[in-house]
């Protein structure tokens, strides 16, 4: 698939994919981007199976339009009894705030993608026009069996390596998330800690000259001038996820709302001690705590989120959201509360008055 031919295919007329945000993305949000002529995500990677297959058909009862559904592609957790240990110890003055205590074991609350058939069967059976895959990328036989049900499949990359990894696994296109992206880093399983940081513009560039596949451009992108600029840099389209938070069909709480309109917006930070891999969000305790002072290494992904999800829902229980996962990119403070049609015409305003300068040499 070339890169005339990657939006034809879908069925989409607009070169924007609204990101796929577990938490933050629903059906109706995907629906009305979708309706306006972009491509809508839904997040699966947090769902079971009858959770997934219940978000596509209530996205498809929305939407006669194409939408993308988002596999986690993580390498299923390994137990470090004593690192697991050493967390939920640490963690446990922070509970005690709230006049609660950790959980007594820590529980692998997400299934990867890469070793659940039975989700890919649900993918095969309900046929969304897009699967993405965060994190890594399945084995080429599932991939193929995507393409045989004439489903297009994107893989997300944070540096060439793992472009020309995606590549390999028969992928139709890239989304290049530079390190302005908020949520969790899209950084395989083989080095999780050995994140390369690169910016979009660097990597976008990297991935159109190296790679011979469609590149979407992903991360701090929130205006019709940011999408013409990832354009000139050679991509044929862009995703965003942090300008839909503030739409009224997301499900971002109000403190997160809140959040994304004052002066936190303007501090963002990427930290492996929220989930057990690196993501960017506005710092909260977990962020200040781990960048002042040392603290042990945390449990490994998805582990550590279980301790940092009960952490949350204790101090909610008591008023606190000081220890809330609220993902947002670094051009949060650019999020606009539209609702999602209008956000995406005023997107598609913007790209088209969007001046190009002259340079005259």
């Amino acid at each position: 698939m070339n890169n005339t031919d990657f939006w034809t295919n879908i069925g989409v007329r607009l070169p924007i994919i609204q990101a796929p945000m577990v938490g933050v993305s629903t059906p109706t949000l995907a629906a009305e981007v979708s309706n306006a002529g972009a491509l809508g995500s839904i997040g699966l990677g947090a769902s079971t199976l009858d959770q997934a297959r219940a978000l596509i058909r209530r996205t498809r009862e929305l939407t006669d339009q194409p939408f993308n559904v988002n596999m986690f592609c993580h390498s299923p957790a390994r137990f470090n009894q004593a690192q697991n240990d050493a967390w939920l110890a640490y963690s446990a003055k922070w509970f005690a705030e709230f006049d609660a205590a950790p959980p007594q074991e820590i529980r692998e609350i997400y299934t990867s993608f890469l070793s659940d058939r039975a989700m890919l069967e649900v993918l095969l059976a309900e046929r969304p026009a897009v699967v993405s895959f965060h994190f890594g990328t399945p084995e080429s036989a599932w991939v193929a069996e995507l393409r045989e049900a004439g489903i297009v499949t994107l893989g997300c990359a944070t540096t060439l390596k793992e472009a020309q990894m995606l590549q390999k696994t028969g992928v139709d296109a890239i989304v290049a998330q530079g390190y302005e992206a908020g949520g969790h880093r899209g950084v395989f399983d083989d080095a999780p800690d050995q994140d390369h940081e690169l910016g979009l513009f660097p990597l976008t560039r990297m991935l159109t000259t190296h790679i011979g596949l469609p590149v979407i451009a992903a991360g701090g992108i929130m205006d019709g001038a940011g999408i013409k600029a990832a354009l000139a840099l050679g991509a044929i389209g862009v995703q965003m996820g942090t300008a839909f938070i503030l739409c009224p069909e997301s499900s971002a709480t109000p403190e997160h709302r809140a959040a994304l309109v004052c002066a936190r917006a303007h501090e963002t930070r990427v930290t492996s001690y929220v989930s057990g891999r690196p993501a960017r969000g506005l710092a909260n305790r977990l962020y200040l705590e781990s960048s002042e002072q040392k603290i042990p290494v945390p449990a490994e992904y998805p582990l550590a989120y279980d301790v940092a999800k009960a952490l949350h829902a204790a101090a909610v229980l008591k008023g606190c959201h000081d220890f809330a996962a609220q993902w947002a990119g670094q051009g949060a403070p650019l999020a606009r509360a539209l609702p999602a049609a209008e956000l995406i015409k005023t997107l598609v305003e913007e790209m088209r008055s969007a001046s190009t300068s002259t340079l005259i040499l």
